[in-house]
């Protein structure tokens, strides 16, 4: 499994994280952080061997004009 540009995402509303976003073998995933999910698995063993890092969430209040 390739996986590039892995980064963590929040909710506009909760500042928590909500999941993982990741290019996967060329497409755009959606990873949910659990530990019974397979992406997660790949990431947290990729992550803990040192060839894949994680980006930290972008500030989403600073990117979106809320009215």
């Amino acid at each position: 499994m390739i996986i590039k540009d892995a980064e963590y995402v929040k909710d506009l509303f909760d500042p928590k994280i909500q999941y993982i976003s990741a290019n996967v073998d060329g497409q755009v995933w959606q990873i949910p952080i659990d530990l019974e999910n397979r992406f997660y698995k790949e990431v947290k063993k990729q992550v803990d061997a040192g060839t894949l890092t994680i980006a930290d969430a972008k500030d989403i209040n600073n990117e979106v004009e809320i009215k």
